[in-house]
């Protein structure tokens, strides 16, 4: 608290003001407004009480929400004939670890991987970005598949190079409002990428240091399956905020998953939670459902490694047809029920994001001051 306010002041707010704080939680991230560091300037004087709100992560419905709550109880406290809360959103910056390389304007690099390939990796990653995206949020991708990019197809922009800039910076491609690298904008679509694994980790750090990100808040990472070179070179040279684990509930998707996660829990790299693909089909003729590669399993890799399911999505036709036509399903019907779920699974995975920042990096106290 500011030294500078009079005690009276001081043990009010302490009294009054803060216990609100306390009993007002973030829904994504469950935790108390306090704990979360998210208010600060609190001021008081002459019945006039005005605060600061910062979240960390996008999300106006959200933020509304929390700014009316608090509005109505704190102008239910005595003494407190107006209140004003500035509210806005921040996203976290990402802790420099010795010995990882930042990449220049880009906040925060989330991985989204698998274990194994077919589970719908690359569409929840570009789905994810466009839904924080229209959120509010800065996203890039970065298709990290060297033998394998899809990205271009997905985002509907096919074989087009990147423009360089003073001949050593690759200037990334933009579409539907997100910035994008990705190999199949490097090599025709019919010249595979033929090479050993050195080859392709320094095609990887090309990618990632000679593309020049126009200031990201969140930049995805679209990873190949498995946990090799491409992996450890990521998890090894940048700092990466955190990993999204896409799987099916089928056991042997699940089982390579898991392998995913030991991956990133050996280098030290917080999983934010785990996106079940395909869980359920419903029939689109009799409406029947049925989970035709399992069910649950997506919770139970969460549950056994203390994680989170930030979310469950359907075997859909139309998810498929969209990700190949250009169109992903959050830009194709975003006012569908699948839209709906990608754009809470992204918040939810910027949410976490910011929690698990919280927890590891000091963060500013809350101030309290007099007009």
């Amino acid at each position: 608290m500011s030294s500078s306010i009079s005690p009276t002041v001081a043990a009010w707010i302490e009294q009054h003001v803060l216990p609100v704080m306390i009993e007002t939680v973030d829904p994504l991230t469950g935790q108390h407004l306090l704990a979360l560091e998210a208010v600060s300037n609190i001021q008081y004087l002459d019945k006039r009480l005005s605060l600061k709100l910062t979240l960390g992560y996008p999300g106006d419905e959200i933020r509304q929400a929390l700014v009316d709550s608090l509005t109505q109880k704190l102008s239910a406290l005595a003494d407190v004939d107006k209140v004003v809360i500035d509210a806005s959103w921040q996203a976290p910056v990402s802790i420099n670890v010795e010995g990882k390389k930042p990449i220049a304007n880009v906040r925060n690099v989330i991985a989204v991987a698998s274990g194994k390939g077919g589970v719908g990796k690359s569409t929840t990653t570009v789905n994810l970005a466009l839904a924080l995206a229209q959120t509010g949020a800065r996203v890039g991708i970065l298709d990290a598949d060297i033998y394998g990019p899809s990205q271009p197809q997905m985002l509907g922009i096919g074989h087009q190079k990147p423009d360089i800039r003073d001949e050593k910076a690759m200037i990334p491609i933009a579409a539907h409002g997100i910035q994008s690298m990705s190999m199949g904008y490097l090599l025709s679509e019919r010249s595979p990428a033929v090479w050993r694994g050195p080859m392709a980790t320094g095609a990887l750090q090309q990618m990632i240091f000679q593309t020049d990100w126009d200031d990201l808040d969140y930049l995805f990472v679209d990873m190949p399956p498995g946990t090799g070179d491409i992996q450890l070179t990521l998890s090894q040279e940048v700092p990466v905020s955190g990993a999204v684990i896409v799987t099916t509930p089928q056991d042997i998707a699940l089982l390579d998953a898991q392998k995913g996660i030991e991956m990133f829990v050996k280098v030290n790299i917080p999983v934010l939670g785990v996106v079940e693909n395909m869980a359920v089909h419903h029939c689109s003729n009799c409406g029947h459902e049925e989970h035709i590669f399992g069910e649950g399993g997506g919770q139970r890799i969460a549950n056994d490694y203390g994680s989170q399911l930030l979310g469950a999505l359907p075997l859909a036709l139309s998810i498929r047809e969209e990700a190949d036509s250009g169109k992903p399903s959050v830009i194709a019907d975003p006012e569908s029920a699948i839209a709906k779920n990608y754009r809470d699974i992204a918040q939810k995975t910027a949410a976490l994001l910011w929690l698990e920042r919280l927890h590891n990096g000091a963060q500013p106290e809350i101030v309290i001051s007099e007009d």
